[in-house]
């Protein structure tokens, strides 16, 4: 699919990956709506930025946690920009939940963003887009592969996350294609150290951490790839295969 002219719509687009890939979008002609739930000033940064790129923007927010708001979405950006044409499910939250720790709460809250909220949006955007076909990308995780024993809950949304892809993909086919990405030691989280950077980028086989940058370009390719559909894109710097 070329990409000048169509609208793309990323969840949790104004700051991390999320702008990375609104970014890269824009950088190849679409149109971007910003969806972001509590970084208002960082959506009005990053909205500042695209246009920067010659591309319409706008900005969405929202709990997609909740489910109407998750519902509601694709229609709000089909308003504002008049079409929709791309859904960048990129909206997460990743918390640290020793076995013993997980607390029902925080399951229900990483299940209802990580998992249920991408479906949903999938849901309603897939009306709006089948007439001329449409692109769905779903951000997955490295974790969907992996054992992380203090990840247990992430690891179980994002291995959800996978299987939905594939669901979606045959579902929505032929006219709307569903892929994803499986990030692995990109952007790591804000409370990790130096010295966990350093063992991760060790114990990569190229060596070195990726960059959010990573994740975009794969992310355009999946828009781009009119031959692809249900497939999962590791990117990882190979750790997958470290073993």
């Amino acid at each position: 699919m070329p990409l000048a002219g169509t609208v793309a719509l990323v969840t949790g687009g104004a700051r991390r990956v999320g702008k990375a890939i609104a970014l890269a979008l824009a950088d190849r002609g679409a149109d971007i709506v910003v969806h972001y739930n509590s970084g208002a000033i960082e959506a009005d940064q990053t909205a500042a930025e695209l246009r920067t790129r010659g591309v319409r923007v706008a900005t969405v927010q929202g709990d997609l946690a909740q489910v109407a708001v998750a519902r509601a979405l694709p229609q709000q950006a089909h308003a504002l920009l008049g079409r929709l044409d791309i859904v960048i499910n990129s909206a997460a939250m990743m918390l640290r939940t020793p076995l013993g720790d997980v607390m029902p709460d925080e399951w229900d809250r990483m299940f209802a963003l990580n998992l249920r909220a991408p479906f949903f949006v999938a849901q309603a955007a897939a009306p709006l887009m089948r007439a001329a076909g449409g692109v769905i990308v779903n951000i997955a995780d490295l974790a969907a592969y992996e054992t992380w024993p203090a990840y247990v809950p992430h690891g179980i949304t994002k291995a959800g996350v996978v299987q939905m892809t594939r669901g979606l993909a045959r579902a929505l086919a032929p006219a709307i294609r569903v892929n994803a990405v499986a990030p692995g030691a990109v952007l790591l989280p804000d409370e990790w150290n130096a010295g966990t950077a350093d063992r991760l980028a060790g114990t990569t086989p190229l060596q070195r951490l990726g960059s959010a940058d990573d994740v975009a370009q794969a992310v355009v390719f999946l828009c781009e790839a009119d031959y692809v559909t249900g497939e999962v894109i590791i990117v990882d710097g190979g750790r997958h295969i470290r073993t």
